[in-house]
């Protein structure tokens, strides 16, 4: 190694400061330059991939621990005094004994620190040294090396199942069309299969990819923490650009799956990899009670203060009263004396550290320690358990525990919050024309009911038949259907089975077809029109524009665990029965419901039911059967004999339930997606013909443009052809000509018919989507692809350069039709929103969906009642926006000021769109829409984006300086969650993107009621009634010391030995308060569940308010005055020593503070008797083998054999009893009288707590009646089958039209009667 001069080493690391901090990095392959000196590398300047996560190192532990600790002000103000005691002229103690608390907690904390550190140590050196395979060009092949080696510009080879090292750039692929399947779980929690492409153009690999032949340059932008984009390009020798994306980026962490092998170029490693960057670790949150505390503290420093205030003009009086000096005060080794002035000066210093324990140094350790306990308790509770996931609730925040007490605004997104995210495909409308489905809703409404005992066999995996696909009547095998029967048992029929493909459960993935449109599409699949047909577009739009992977059901998914390069199958699909489905089971189930008499439905006997056997081709067979029923034969010749290449055996792997339930739709129409490349799209038709397109690109969707599309080249016609799909307010102004001119009448307004659909759509609680096709012309196309490669190759505003593409392109679209999926609520959601709302807490949803899907949702989960009076805001200009805040304010507070309506509450909720709610949160509308927000109970927020939904938290969590809770699922709702004061997340199917944000994490949304109203009322009251006590307990032992002050001439002495002083927090008194914060229970979960309304104790100011603290803080006062001024005058006038009278007034402040805490104990178990009794034994063992061995601690007085002596005399049993009793009587007795006379709510029922179950859940029901809180009424969810567009209006006649809820101007809709709503979830 040669030498450099400092000199060269300084401009070299400016060198490489500078290339790491432009915008562009140019990466080059390191091959070239193999076995050179670091200086001649051309990507030195980039670091290396190992990591380090660690915080210390082994030389620099404690003095960085230290400086770590010492930012919280308790230590300073802890080992400052300490110091302070080593002055001779302020010390009060022994230097050494002031010193144990303190270095006791410090080294407590840092051997806490020490072994985290040392756990990620570990960590780090697993990774680092994990194998990879690294090109090396003196071997000529790859060969093994660790991650720690990985370098940028280097080629690395990921196998299947490996996890990949770095970041990087996808150059070659075992797979012909250049595609690599990667799993992100690592990263965002996402399961299904997302694809990577190779960089097109650049790479040969003919017959294998050599990565010595790569002679380009890599131009990508600074590292950054978004895993979703991505801005790169390839520069060749003769400098064409080949623009490269996310799609193209292999990202540390995440798992290559059905791929062989793949190679790529490292662009970023080790700290610079996204997946390093997005790894903060956990956010530090103070709760609200924390910063109560911290308050408090305040006040006891100034209460310290003014005590050592009063000590030193103590001294200086007493000191002033002596005409000479008396002769127990000793001058210094020189003679001399202080003057009085200046020893109350010291005084001053000296009585800080006889005082310090009034901050309690051990409340911050005890705090940590309930906390603990109380997430121990909430994780382990077997209610908050999801068997059918197989997960608990997670608490990842350890410091906010107690602000689940306090929740006043809840913010929740609908789509898998509310909602299960299982997508159902239930209507759909084509050129105008509407199909319910109504055998779909049949089948639905059956897996759906809950109390049939028959058997329902949708949840069945397809066997394939021999013979082609058919459907016959047969009678079912008595052994299956009894070992379908056993496997019923283990599982409800809920329509989803356990499976490691994402939205790939029976009540997704089966459709049946709508009878005349199955035998529409079987006339046009035999006429020769098929190939323009309209239907024909509609379905292969279904099929094409989505990103669904497709993968054979055979082949087996396997996970890598930890980061073994040698994978194993891990499959988990666990169908709930092996029965093959048979046309019996299908007759079975709907005669079976059909002889059911507990729901008024009804079913025409000539329904013609189709089920879709994985099957394409459909022909109708009329063949009746003996139950009047009849039947479907699907038949359809296979067209190859590979079985990679039958419909029954794909699975499809989406990126969102919608994609995988419209392509299951198309499936069961015959349109079924076989297989999908960079490049190409097949389908199979109903005539069982296979259509490869041709993928000429792909926009993706995005929240500003709200659809995706997919131009494709025809097989047939050769035309390049535009499929869209997005929202239908996205879609509806993009639209050109009709595809169905030739069509005549009413038809001819297709737009203006299914318009009128997705409204109905939207009333029914249905997820509309709008689908549209365009020709788009030669010259169009390669005008508009020039555009396209450059925006691509882009590195400046490539976003923004991109999505003008897409727009560009989408225009003058052909409307072809539209879909209805239905997303289900889940279990006891509208029981759960009741109880939050009886617990005073407002709900408010925010959601992508369209006003009226929201407002269907809303009464289906009891956000929105009948008698509501509903707000709808939805303005087009800001103008009208002020003007409608305005008239409703005065509205509002006209109603409030009435009189007639003191003892009433006006019920409001209020829904708002998008655009508007953007308006009502600018600056000058801001305060205005709050203060109306303020008199709603419950809120829709409408078409938001995710941006919108994190400001709504924010503006209400300041401006109405309320406690507020954000919960979600999706990727969509993190910065909504890290908003909000507490953010949970729900594990749901997509992915774990909202739980890795969160601070809580639950499986369900019913889960948070009793996470709130029972684990957030136990975890605040508990742990402010221990700060309360811990503040208490201080006092009244410090006070017992600065009595005696007024009885020693402010001397600082004591009548208590130092280390009993020390012994007296640090064990006597420690575990039991403790114990109090874990263990209490103030009312048992039953009640809280069965009375929501006591959560409100927790809410605004709750329980730990300043009068509650000073409050206790005089009775601390109250209780040493009694605690020092029995003994003292029991003992005046007499002989005794400083130590026999301080033992007593010591045992007497035990007693006192123990037996103090019994009063706050609401549950005794125990737990509590054994602290109790065990802190009392502890304290007359360790007094009494002290006081036995000590004989010369402390001259010239000491404290040998005190505690002997005092036992054998009565007195000090007379003295503990009589001033314990008159100590804690005050206190007892405002308990007494206050439970008596006026007792408070919870106190109320905690007496009803007592009472059995019956006769408690009467007077639960009593107490809630006479509160005007009513019964939680059943919420009428499921009255399928649905109603179709031709449903005559006075079925439903009272039930609100979409025009009474949704308008454009301000609607008041004050709904007052009951009626039978149509939801269908």
């Amino acid at each position: 190694m040669t030498w450099r001069s400092p000199l060269a080493l300084v401009r070299e690391a400016l060198r490489g400061q500078r290339a790491r901090e432009k915008d562009l990095r140019n990466f080059a392959s390191n091959l070239p330059y193999e076995g050179l000196e670091k200086a001649k590398q051309p990507n030195r300047f980039f670091p290396g991939n190992a990591i380090k996560t660690t915080k210390y190192t082994l030389l620099l532990f404690i003095p960085m621990n230290l400086f770590e600790q010492f930012h919280r002000l308790a230590n300073i103000y802890f080992v400052g005094l300490a110091i302070l005691n080593f002055v001779p002229v302020v010390n009060a103690f022994q230097p050494e004994v002031a010193l144990i608390p303190i270095c006791v907690i410090m080294t407590l904390t840092a051997l806490k620190d020490a072994w985290e550190d040392f756990r990620r140590y570990q960590s780090d050196r697993k990774r680092n040294n994990t194998p990879c395979f690294i090109y090396s060009r003196r071997e000529k092949q790859f060969s093994e090396r660790s991650w720690k080696e990985v370098r940028v510009g280097d080629f690395v080879k990921v196998f299947s199942n490996e996890i990949v090292p770095a970041d990087l750039l996808l150059l070659d692929t075992s797979d012909p069309n250049g595609v690599c399947h990667i799993e992100t779980s690592n990263l965002d929690g996402e399961t299904n299969l997302k694809p990577r492409r190779t960089v097109s153009g650049v790479c040969v690999s003919d017959p294998e990819f050599e990565p010595e032949s790569f002679n380009s340059v890599v131009v990508c932008e600074r590292p950054n923490n978004n895993l979703n984009h991505f801005k790169c390009y390839v520069e060749k020798p003769d400098k064409e650009k080949v623009g490269a994306g996310i799609e193209s980026l292999l990202l540390r962490g995440c798992t290559v799956k059905n791929t062989d092998h793949a190679v790529g170029f490292v662009v970023y490693a080790g700290q610079e990899t996204k997946s390093m960057l997005n790894n903060n670790g956990p956010r530090y949150k103070r709760s609200k009670l924390e910063r109560k505390l911290n308050i408090d503290v305040i006040f006891c420093v100034i209460l310290l203060l003014s005590m050592c205030f009063v000590g030193s003009v103590g001294h200086f009086l007493w000191l002033e009263e002596f005409p000479d000096v008396p002769p127990y005060l000793v001058p210094d080794s020189n003679g001399h004396l202080d003057s009085p002035g200046l020893s109350g000066f010291y005084m001053f210093f000296t009585m800080i550290i006889l005082l310090q324990i009034l901050i309690p140094i051990s409340l911050y350790v005890s705090i940590e320690l309930v906390k603990i306990g109380q997430i121990f308790f909430i994780t382990n509770d077997a209610d908050l358990y999801d068997e059918e996931t197989d997960s608990r609730v997670q608490c990842k925040a350890l410091k906010i525990t107690e602000d689940l007490g306090q929740i006043e605004y809840i913010f929740s997104d609908k789509t898998g919050t509310l909602t299960e995210n299982k997508m159902v495909f239930r209507r759909c409308s084509i050129i105008g024309t509407e199909y319910p489905h109504k055998e779909n809703a049949i089948r639905l409404a059956v897996l759906e009911e809950p109390e049939s005992g028959e058997e329902v066999i949708f949840n069945q995996r397809p066997q394939p038949s021999q013979t082609g696909w058919s459907l016959h009547a047969e009678d079912t095998n008595p052994e299956e259907m009894q070992h379908h029967h056993d496997n019923r048992r283990k599982s409800r029929v809920t329509g989803s089975a356990p499976s490691d493909v994402a939205f790939s459960s029976p009540l997704e993935t089966e459709v049946i077809p709508d009878r005349k449109l199955l035998q529409h599409i079987s006339r046009v699949d035999s006429s020769g029109s098929r190939k323009t047909d309209p239907y024909l577009e509609f379905f292969l739009g279904l099929a094409i524009c989505n990103t669904v992977v497709v993968s054979m059901a055979t082949a087996e998914r396997q996970r890598a665990s930890g980061f073994s390069r040698s994978g194993q199958t891990n499959n988990r699909l666990d169908t709930l029965s092996n029965v093959a489905k048979k046309p019996f089971s299908l007759r079975y189930i709907f005669t079976s419901w059909k002889n059911k008499p507990k729901r008024s439905r009804t079913i025409s006997e000539d329904s013609v039911v189709e089920e879709d056997h994985f099957n394409a081709p459909v022909k109708i067979d009329g063949s009746g059967n003996t139950d009047g029923l009849q039947t479907c034969s699907l038949q359809a010749p296979s067209h190859s004999n590979d079985p990679a290449t039958t419909p029954d055996n794909v699975t499809y792997e989406a990126e969102s339930p919608d994609e995988a339930a419209l392509v299951y739709a198309a499936k069961a129409y015959g349109f079924t997606l076989l297989a999908r490349t960079p490049h190409s799209v097949t389908v199979r038709l109903p005539s069982g013909e296979d259509l490869v397109f041709e993928v000429l690109d792909t926009l993706t969707f995005d929240f500003n443009r709200k659809r995706m599309s997919v131009l494709v080249r025809h097989p047939i016609t050769k035309e390049c052809v535009l499929y869209t799909k997005g929202a239908d307010y996205a879609i509806m102004e993009l639209l050109g000509t009709s595809c169905a001119e030739h069509l005549r009448g009413k038809q001819k307004n297709i737009a203006t018919d299914t318009q009128h659909h997705l409204d109905f759509y939207g009333k029914e609680g249905l997820r509309t989507l709008c689908f549209t096709k365009k020709v788009v012309s030669k010259k169009v196309y390669e005008s508009w692809l020039v555009c396209r490669r450059n925006a691509l190759a882009a590195i400046d505003n490539r976003e923004e350069l991109v999505m003008e593409t897409a727009v560009q392109l989408e225009t003058e679209l052909t409307l072809l039709g539209a879909t209805g999926i239905e997303d289900r609520l889940q279990e006891s959601v509208p029981d759960t929103v009741v109880a939050l709302r009886e617990a005073g807490i407002r709900v408010w949803v925010l959601t992508g969906d369209k006003p009226e899907t929201a407002v269907n949702i809303g009464y289906a989960c009891r956000l929105l009642e009948e008698e509501d009076l509903v707000i709808n805001m939805s303005c087009k200009n800001k103008l009208e926006c002020t003007s409608i805040l305005d008239c409703t304010l005065e509205e509002v507070k006209r109603y409030s000021e009435d009189p007639r309506n003191v003892d009433t509450s006006q019920d409001i909720a209020l829904v708002i769109d998008g655009r508007t709610l953007t308006m009502a949160l600018s600056s000058d509308l801001q305060d205005r829409f709050m203060d109306l927000a303020k008199h709603c109970r419950t809120v829709l927020c409408c078409r938001v984006t995710p941006l919108q939904k994190s400001r709504v938290v924010k503006v209400v969590r300041e401006k109405l300086k309320v406690m507020t809770l954000a919960v979600g699922d999706g990727a969509n709702d993190v910065n909504m969650i890290q908003a909000a004061d507490i953010g949970v997340g729900i594990s749901g199917q997509e992915g774990m993107q909202a739980v890795m944000a969160s601070d809580f994490a639950i499986s369900r949304f019913k889960h948070l009621k009793k996470l709130l109203l029972v684990h957030g009322h136990w975890c605040y009251t508990r742990l402010a009634n221990m700060i309360i006590y811990f503040f208490y307990k201080n006092v009244a032992y410090v006070n017992l010391l600065f009595w005696y002050q007024f009885c020693c001439g402010f001397s600082s002495a004591t009548m208590i030995d130092y280390w009993l002083m020390i012994f007296f927090n640090l064990f006597f008194t420690s575990v039991p308060p403790i114990m109090f914060g874990i263990m209490d229970q103030d009312i048992s979960a039953e009640m809280l569940l069965g009375v929501p309304e006591l959560y409100r104790i927790g809410q605004g100011a709750g329980e730990y308010t300043f009068t509650t603290f000073w409050v206790s803080i005089l009775d601390a006062f109250y209780q040493s005055l009694v605690g020092f001024f029995i003994p003292y005058l029991a003992y005046q006038d007499s002989d005794i020593d400083i130590f026999t009278f301080g033992t007593p007034i010591n045992t007497i402040s035990l007693f006192t503070i123990l037996l103090h805490l019994s009063i706050e104990i609401k549950a005794w178990t125990v737990v509590h008797w054994v602290t109790m009794l065990g802190s009392v034994a502890l304290y007359f063992i360790v007094t009494l083998a002290y006081s036995a061995m000590c004989v010369t601690c402390n001259p010239p007085s000491n404290p040998y054999w005190i505690l002997h002596s005092q036992m054998a005399d009565p007195m000090f049993y007379l003295l503990c009893i009589i001033t314990t009793v008159v100590a804690l009587l005050p206190r007892y007795m405002f308990h007494v009288l206050r439970n008596s006379i006026a007792p408070s709510p919870l106190m109320q029922a905690r007496r009803l707590d007592r009472l059995d179950a019956s006769t408690r859940d009467e007077w639960m029901k009593e107490w809630r009646s006479i509160r005007g809180l009513g019964q939680v009424r059943r919420s009428r969810l499921s009255p399928p089958p649905s109603p179709t567009l031709d449903t005559p209006a006075d079925i439903f006649p009272q039930s609100p039209t979409a025009s009474d809820i949704m308008a454009d101007d301000l609607t008041l809709n004050v709904i007052t009667e009951n009626y039978q709503r149509p939801v269908h979830m």
